[in-house]
């Protein structure tokens, strides 16, 4: 599968090293008659990436960057480059490469001249093709040829087809500059200068094996701008968006309000019901920010905002790029697919066609959010099309049929950007007439005789209503744990929620505080990516592929790796929860099964320290953890990698130190308390200080705290490691613990990031049909979060000194951490924290076989931020995995906010902070 609505099984995947590599392939593929697809990240909307036969996969290998020269401002590149690699070698001086899709840090140059990818900046500086000046092709025959402008290279046969058919190259191409559709043979008229690398570009595989590029970079503007322009809706933002080009904008992007779903991303923008996002470039900011202002006096908006900071306009980007997995969502939850994502009409018409084609969809009963480059008259869009039942796809058929006819009535393109592929080839003769279709055959037979490259593309095409990725999948609600609430309840669509935009696939992250994919960036594997791993369970449901089902070992192997960090609950732009759907995997995976050693014991965790508090062993069990033999023993026999150090178990716990504190051993009267302070396992056992600084700042703040009763526990260790039926046990007897302080409604401080991340989601995913599970969810707080909502005139002691550390990864991706960035500036903590993973993430660091992976994860923003840090720097991690990482790993001691807070405090003589001592485990 690629990130379109087809779905075909190869009979093999191979990763070139070289062009010698791509010509062996290719002639195993002739002898046998095997079809051969090229491809980059995937990300094709139309369905040209995925094929039988061998798929080449380029960026594995063929990645390199192989010149890059500043003074002829060109670059040498293979086709698995990654755009944002090959970006930031140009930046470096001045430089940079045009064409930037919205996939631009995993897009790969192959992918884009295959396509003619253009992106954002397309009105200033063109489509692909534009960009490249010559490419290293072999074609079907494996006949190696360097493209460029003039007849040298050709096949033999595709100069007479041109000369033969001038007329009709001449008149049968509509004028637009989104023009992606068919294969561009108008790059061969002479008064084009016989380009032959432009017209190769677009061709989607199908006429050749791209091995290398020869690249045009541009100046990049030293400054940028952004005009934000709001309108009425998104027909009147069409309309605008063809008069501001004669300002010489570098992009003129439209978005509806419907794909903005975000409050916080909805506050930073002006007034309207839709947005054109108008980027200007200078030599100085003045000149950024004065282009950018008039064109906002040139433009009639109903509101309209500037922003020249970098970091606000890479917020706002980010609404603009993540579009395109918000769209897959209508705003009702509902699901919507590509196919018609990217039609193109000449700039001036985009309102009219805008106007027609909402009436096309209402006329179908379908709906739809246009977003894009209304600069350029391309518009993307995700329809609410049903591709499960019969009926639903013979509408899709019936709908793109008469949505061709409307583009090709306002002089457009069926694509505009990304192909034709399958969703659209079978429609070219709409666009083009059966001649010119006709010249698209002889074409390829010219280029590939044997018809073996990309075959069901382009030309004799393959049905646009054939080979969807849903057919396979079960029509009935698979037997599950968790209640996907935002599916409906239905695990099936919870996986169909990756459309494979693969966010997931970069090689860092996508910003200074993203998460996903941890794994993937370790190992670079597809299958260790959150899409990977989604397609994986896809092809279990499906059953052809995979086919034992929850016993899958393919599926099991996939999900090893994977962190349960989270990350891609929040940093997918459509919210594909990978934890979720491993926990419920290795649920059924050992359901009635011996499972592994390192799930009963650390999956059990909670259970083993509460024996070992109870029968106050805890002194024992250090020793014995230190004699090396015995440790080692113990860590086989558990599971446990050899290379970890098992914590030491604290001597007294948080909450008998509480009880002793308190003299009221276990009770707790609801109406007494402002907070309820949650004993997590790691708090309550391994990190005791952590509890006790929290009791200080608190109460510093003039709150009553109080700590629940024994036995409350959030089941974090029995969901990671898939032992549901105990998780929901244990979460049972919590909520029967907690029913008093819920009736209170007590906020509830959960110090522990992890912890809080499972009371607020996993709690109510476990037990959606318990009404006190959303109450307990709904009363968790952060411990920023609770002292900002609960004593709003506190104010803490002023630390004054820099911080770094990593903000924990289930903290980004569930609970957000504003409220601890504005308590660490308020007391004097400066800097910003890492995104990331820490890599030990509960269990899975502790895990044999997982300690490289581990460590190569914490080596990726961790570790490098505390090395590079002053000696005065206070190392913060708020999660108990985060400091022990950083520990075991780092030498380094890494403290709670509340830690930090308890200790200044104690340092200003305040009288709350008399039984606290940060530094006593």
């Amino acid at each position: 599968m690629d990130a379109s609505n087809y779905r075909r099984v190869p009979a093999a995947v191979v990763a070139p090293r070289d062009a010698d590599d791509v010509a062996a392939v290719l002639a195993v593929c002739r002898e046998r008659g095997v079809p051969v697809v090229p491809r980059g990240a995937g990300t094709s909307i139309a369905g040209q990436a995925t094929g039988t036969g061998v798929v080449l996969d380029f960026t594995r290998h063929l990645n390199r960057i192989v010149s890059l020269d500043p003074e002829t401002r060109t670059a040498v590149v293979q086709p698995g480059v990654v755009l944002d690699d090959l970006r930031a070698a140009a930046t470096r001086h001045g430089l940079t490469f045009g064409p930037d899709p919205s996939t631009h840090s995993r897009c790969t140059l192959g992918g884009m001249i295959g396509n003619n990818s253009c992106g954002s900046h397309s009105v200033a500086w063109g489509t692909t093709a534009d960009n490249v000046s010559a490419l290293t092709v072999t074609d079907g025959t494996g006949t190696p040829r360097r493209l460029a402008r003039g007849w040298d290279g050709a096949p033999q046969g595709l100069r007479p087809l041109v000369d033969g058919a001038l007329a009709l190259l001449r008149t049968g191409y509509p004028d637009l500059p989104r023009r992606i559709s068919g294969y561009a043979l108008d790059a061969l008229l002479p008064e084009n200068g016989t380009d032959l690398a432009r017209a190769f570009c677009g061709s989607e595989g199908t006429l050749g094996v791209l091995t290398e590029a020869d690249v045009r970079l541009v100046e990049a503007p030293r400054a940028r701008a952004l005009a934000v322009l709001g309108y009425a809706d998104e027909s009147a933002a069409a309309e605008a968006a063809a008069g501001l080009l004669p300002h010489g904008p570098l992009t003129v992007e439209g978005m509806a309000a419907d794909l903005v779903r975000e409050p916080a991303q909805r506050s930073g923008l002006p007034r309207g019901g839709a947005w054109l996002f108008v980027e200007t470039g200078g030599a100085a900011p003045a000149e950024a920010r004065a282009r950018a202002e008039a064109i906002v006096r040139a433009a009639d908006a109903l509101d309209a905002r500037v922003v020249d900071d970098p970091a606000g306009q890479r917020a706002l980007w980010r609404v603009r790029e993540d579009a395109s997995g918000t769209a897959t969502r209508m705003s009702d939850g509902s699901e919507a697919w590509p196919g018609w994502e990217d039609c193109a009409v000449p700039p001036a018409r985009l309102g009219a066609y805008l106007r027609d084609f909402r009436s096309l969809l209402a006329g179908h009963g379908l709906r739809g959010t246009p977003y894009g480059h209304f600069g350029d008259g391309c518009i993307h869009v995700r329809i609410d099309f049903d591709l499960l039942g019969r009926e639903g796809v013979a509408r899709f058929r019936t709908f793109s049929e008469d949505l061709a006819e409307l583009v090709v009535a306002h002089g457009g393109s069926l694509s505009g950007e990304h192909g034709d592929g399958q969703a659209r080839a079978e429609l070219l003769p709409k666009m083009y007439g059966p001649g010119l279709v006709a010249l698209f055959e002889r074409v390829k037979d010219a280029w590939d005789p044997a018809g073996l490259l990309n075959p069901g593309m382009l030309v004799r095409p393959a049905p646009l209503d054939a080979d969807l990725r849903f057919a396979p999948l079960p029509r009935e609600p698979v037997d599950v744990v968790f209640g996907y609430p935002h599916d409906g309840g239905d695990f099936v669509a919870a996986v169909r929620r990756c459309v494979g935009v693969a966010k997931c696939r970069t090689a860092a992250p996508g910003s200074p505080t993203a998460v996903m994919c941890p794994s993937f960036r370790v190992t670079g594997e597809e299958e260790h990516s959150t899409r990977g791993r989604a397609r994986l369970l896809h092809e279990m449901l499906a059953g052809e592929v995979v086919t034992d089902g929850w016993r899958s070992t393919e599926v099991k192997d996939a999900l090893d790796l994977c962190l349960s960090c989270k990350g891609c609950r929040s940093d997918c732009p459509v919210g594909v929860d990978m934890a979720t759907y491993k926990a419920e995997f290795l649920h059924h995976h050992y359901e009635g099964r011996r499972r592994p050693a390192a799930h009963y014991t650390m999956g059990r965790l909670p259970r083993w320290l509460r024996v070992v508090a109870a029968t106050r062993t805890a002194g024992l069990v250090n020793t014995l953890a230190r004699v090396r033999p015995l440790a080692a023993l113990g860590k086989r026999m558990g599971g446990i990698a050899a290379e970890r150090d098992v914590p030491e178990v604290a001597a007294r716990t948080f909450r008998r130190w509480w009880e002793g504190r308190t003299c009221e051993p276990g009770t707790v009267t609801a109406g007494r308390a402002d907070v309820v302070l949650w004993p997590d396992t790691f708090t309550d056992h391994l990190s005791p200080s952590v509890g006790r600084a929290a009791v200080a700042v608190l109460e510093d703040a003039g709150l009553t705290v109080a700590v629940p009763p024994r036995g409350v526990c959030c089941g974090l260790t029995y969901v990671s490691t898939g032992q549901l039926d105990r998780a929901r046990a244990v979460l049972r007897g919590t909520l029967d613990r907690m029913e008093p302080l819920l009736d209170a409604g007590t906020p509830v401080v959960v110090l522990e990031p992890s912890c809080a991340a499972a009371l607020r989601t996993d709690l109510a995913e476990l037990l959606g049909d318990d009404p006190r599970a959303s109450r307990l969810a709904a009363a968790v707080r952060t411990f920023a979060q609770a002292v900002e909502e609960l004593a709003p005139r506190w104010r803490p002691p002023h630390i004054g000194r820099p911080a770094v550390g990593q903000t924990h990864c289930h903290q980004h991706a569930v609970l957000g951490d504003a409220a601890e960035r504005r308590l660490r500036t308020e007391a004097g903590l400066t800097g910003e924290l890492s995104g990331g993973c820490c890599g030990l993430a509960g269990n899975f660091g502790f895990e044999r076989g997982h300690y490289e992976v581990s460590k190569a994860c914490a080596e990726e923003q961790l570790l490098p931020s505390v090395r590079g840090a002053g000696e005065d720097a206070v190392v913060l991690a708020d999660g108990f995995s985060c400091r022990t990482q950083l520990e075991q790993l780092a030498g380094v001691r890494g403290r709670h906010l509340a830690e930090v807070l308890a200790e200044g405090i104690a340092a200003r003589g305040s009288g709350s902070a008399r039984d606290q001592s940060p530094g006593d485990r």
